[in-house]
């Protein structure tokens, strides 16, 4: 498929894979697919900065490359690595044969039949069907010599392996890059992308994308989950809930056939939406209650 000639038809082909999107990102989804530059997405967890690389990839039809960024990540895990066991088997066989040319094995061993090919030296591999979605998560995970790399890498898109030399791809990846802001990524690598920050929806937009991820929850019910969660949010919480929380929340109600918020059901289904023991044990009991109160007296109509 062919890249969205319009943001209305960015904000349709992403709707199509259920995810909902504002005007706002529409526009710089739009801009990143239509120039080639990277799109850098930043926020808090669980506000659908992931879920818009899968939605383009599976919109676009094009394969999708995940690089999830950890602590420690260096150039070598990210692009290649050789496979040392298959190596030791060649060199092992060649020498039960006899008779080997130590130089000849070497330059048989560095080739791509032993090249393990990490995520992105796939991303700049030709693809069949079109350029692919690379996916570069929680950039800020990894450390400043990571970053300098990778600015490089985005450049030229290219890679250095050393004992085959540059590779570079024939049509660019499209590129996401996300951050959970646990540190500021440098602004060099910044100045590359197009950015954006994705804020928390809004209620009516929670809404849309609740019945678009968990169509059977009813009206009702997806009103109500949808406002408590809001609502947790503005409480001060080590981890606040993210919209994936609002939809694992809501699937988990309708598992346990439940019509109605009761402060009984929270509790026994906080674990859904909190996921640290301090923050659960501060909205058991009263404060649950106090907040699905304050929640029905908001959507109580006037």
């Amino acid at each position: 498929m062919q890249n969205p000639t319009s943001i209305g038809a960015v904000q349709d082909m992403l709707a199509g894979q259920n995810y909902v999107c504002g005007r706002a990102l529409g526009t710089v989804t739009y801009l990143s697919l239509t120039l080639g530059r990277p799109l850098f997405l930043e926020g808090e967890a669980g506000t659908g900065k992931t879920e818009i690389a899968k939605a383009i990839a599976a919109g676009l039809g094009r394969r999708l490359i995940r690089l999830q960024c950890y602590e420690g990540l260096d150039a070598a895990s990210a692009v290649y690595e050789w496979n040392f066991a298959e190596q030791m088997i060649a060199i092992r066989t060649a020498e039960a044969a006899g008779g080997v040319d130590r130089g000849h094995l070497k330059d048989e061993l560095f080739t791509e039949d032993y090249l393990v090919e990490r995520p992105l030296l796939q991303a700049m591999r030709p693809q069949s069907g079109g350029a692919p979605v690379l996916l570069i998560d929680e950039i800020d995970r990894t450390d400043e010599p990571f970053e300098a790399f990778l600015l490089e890498a985005l450049s030229d898109f290219q890679v250095t392996i050393p004992e085959l030399g540059t590779i570079h791809a024939p049509e660019p990846p499209i590129v996401i890059l996300t951050s959970n802001r646990t540190r500021e990524v440098h602004d060099a690598l910044k100045r590359r992308c197009l950015y954006h920050w994705v804020e928390y929806p809004t209620f009516a937009r929670e809404i849309e994308i609740l019945q678009a991820r968990a169509p059977e929850a009813a009206e009702q019910l997806s009103r109500e989950v949808v406002a408590f969660v809001q609502a947790l949010r503005t409480e001060d919480l080590f981890k606040k809930p993210g919209v994936a929380e609002t939809i694992d929340w809501a699937k988990c109600l309708l598992a346990l056939d439940v019509i109605s918020l009761s402060p009984e059901v929270i509790a026994d289904t906080l674990g859904a939406i909190l996921k640290y023991q301090d923050d659960i044990a501060r909205m058991q009991g009263s404060e649950a209650k106090r907040i699905l109160d304050e929640v029905r007296s908001t959507l109580a109509p006037a």
